[in-house]
């Protein structure tokens, strides 16, 4: 099969959908893999070694689609890139449509088929695909929370951990998936004090286990409403997969909180589930609501492209592969990804875009 990744063109997304090593896999398969000049830069790979592992390198975006029939990349298609798509190719990404109708029903009008990285799922029920970029972004979300948490950046001047003599810094945490938990692991390594909410006892009790300095509790309505106002960072890791995120957060919620305290919602990609957050980038990555810090940035794991690279294109490979292969719709993990087939909606949370 001939597999295109093309250069990354989303505001500061430094990531590449396949470094050389993974290339060099796909090759010895026997696919032809085609590179866009300059696709790995921000990575630390260049053409040369995408070239020695046995890629075909093309100047622009419109050679590389015309060539290619499996388009994989790191993020949803942006308006510059539409007009290359074809009925033909099928797009290997990751999408976010259900917080993007208009994404959505341009990709239906193209006829194209559409995987979805963050709607694969596996026998045992995980999101082998989205993992690995949710383990990056919890642990960016504490941070980067932190970060802003200095006075200097807008936030009331707390320092996460504290000091002899002062209070530690409160972190609440929607969420104990991989997103969750890592940013529970990072705010506690810190030394904050950590509450993680969620539905599932089992999530809770992983979450216990980090350390002394976090707690795992039932995510009622009115607990989430109680302990919001106290915090310094609030984290929002909550993932329906496929789906929008329910707001368990609103916006009368919000502002009780104290005036420089900072919100963080990894869950923007889907429509946050903070009812104050919207989508931002890294060009103006935070906005201040009722004197409250907002990080809605919808490619978080950009920031650090050469280790997302690495860790994306390790839990791609097996899947590229199998994609490349007749027949792969009607393997369940793959099949559950598909959100578009020949210009059709089949994910149930886009049928009624």
């Amino acid at each position: 099969m001939r597999i295109g990744v093309p250069g990354e063109i989303k505001i500061q997304e430094g990531r590449v959908a396949l470094i050389p090593d993974a290339v060099d896999e796909l090759i010895r398969h026997d696919h032809q893999v085609f590179i866009q000049s300059g696709a790995g830069e921000y990575s630390g790979y260049d053409d040369e070694a995408y070239r020695a592992h046995g890629a075909q390198i093309v100047a622009t975006a419109e050679e590389l689609f015309e060539a290619a029939e499996l388009i994989v990349k790191v993020k949803e298609p942006q308006p510059g890139e539409l007009e290359h798509l074809r009925a033909d190719h099928v797009l290997f990404s990751y999408l976010h449509l259900a917080a993007a109708p208009q994404l959505t029903r341009a990709l239906r009008d193209i006829g194209l088929t559409a995987v979805a990285f963050e709607t694969v799922i596996d026998a045992h029920h995980r999101l082998p695909l989205l993992a690995p970029m949710s383990d990056i972004a919890g642990r960016i979300a504490s941070q980067t929370g932190s970060n802003l948490l200095y006075h200097h950046r807008g936030g009331r001047g707390v320092l996460l951990g504290g000091v002899p003599a002062t209070e530690r810094g409160q972190v609440v945490i929607l969420g104990a998936g991989v997103a969750g938990t890592s940013a529970a692991r990072m705010a506690a390594g810190m030394g904050a004090q950590v509450t993680v909410f969620d539905h599932d006892r089992d999530k809770l009790q992983q979450a216990r286990l980090i350390g002394p300095n976090v707690t795992g509790r039932h995510a009622y309505t009115r607990a989430i409403e109680a302990a919001v106002p106290s915090a310094d960072l609030l984290i929002g890791a909550v993932l329906i997969p496929g789906a929008k995120a329910p707001h368990l957060v609103s916006a009368e919620t919000v502002r009780q909180m104290p005036a420089g305290s900072v919100i963080i919602d990894i869950s923007v990609d889907q429509g946050g589930c903070i009812e104050t957050t919207r989508a931002t980038s890294y060009e103006e990555p935070t906005f201040l609501w009722e004197g409250v810090l907002h990080y809605g940035v919808t490619n978080m794991p950009g920031a650090v492209p050469r280790t997302a690279s690495q860790a994306l294109s390790a839990a791609l490979v097996p899947y590229i592969l199998r994609l490349a292969e007749p027949g792969w719709e009607n393997q369940p993990d793959l099949a559950a990804g598909l959100n578009l087939r020949a210009g059709r909606v089949l994910l149930a949370a886009l049928q009624s875009m």
